[in-house]
């Protein structure tokens, strides 16, 4: 359907962008790891000595940082397919593009994202709720605001023999080309 975000690609960067995230978030909690280790090669007169705890050091930093970029990459991408997977799921079944499907899909994402967070049943129902009117008051604007975006883009589009249609660059193009078809036959 016109208008609906592919939901492979919103994937891929869902993940690759959860990786940089996770990646970086856990490279910055490292730090203070780093400072202990300093601490301790200091305190070391032996060049093995040193030499092994730094290398221990950057290896347990590496899987952290790895490990990180995991799970960030996982969860975020998860995240990002369920969410554009159930919006064009609700595009599909309405046969309409709207808020209302962001917002759906928003709302049913953060519900099932609340219902696997680990607690008990309680705890679980209210991150159901609280995920499920997040979600939504999120959503709404990020709906509206990404609907506007796509009629100002399309807002360009002409059709130029009744079943093509052109917008943005082509049918700049196809003005650009008829203002000089029309110059030409001025001249001759």
């Amino acid at each position: 359907m016109a208008g609906t975000v592919n939901w492979g690609t919103a994937t891929v960067i869902g993940v690759f962008a959860g990786l940089f995230y996770g990646g970086s978030k856990e490279a910055a909690a490292s730090v203070s790891k780093d400072a202990e280790v300093m601490l301790k090669l200091g305190s070391t007169p032996d060049k093995r000595e040193q030499y092994r705890l730094m290398r221990d050091a950057m290896e347990k930093r590496f899987i952290r940082v790895t490990r990180g970029s995991i799970v960030g990459g996982i969860r975020l991408g998860m995240f990002t397919a369920a969410f554009y997977g159930l919006q064009n799921l609700l595009a599909e079944k309405r046969g309409v593009h709207d808020v209302y499907n962001v917002v759906g899909a928003g709302s049913a994402t953060a519900a099932t994202f609340g219902l696997i967070m680990p607690g008990s049943l309680q705890w679980r129902a209210r991150n159901v709720m609280l995920g499920s009117a997040l979600g939504a008051a999120v959503c709404f604007p990020l709906g509206w605001l990404h609907l506007k975006l796509v009629e100002k883009a399309n807002e360009g589009t002409g059709t130029t023999d009744g079943n093509e249609v052109k917008g943005g660059v082509g049918a700049a193009i196809e003005r650009l080309e008829g203002h000089l078809n029309k110059g030409d036959v001025k001249s001759t």
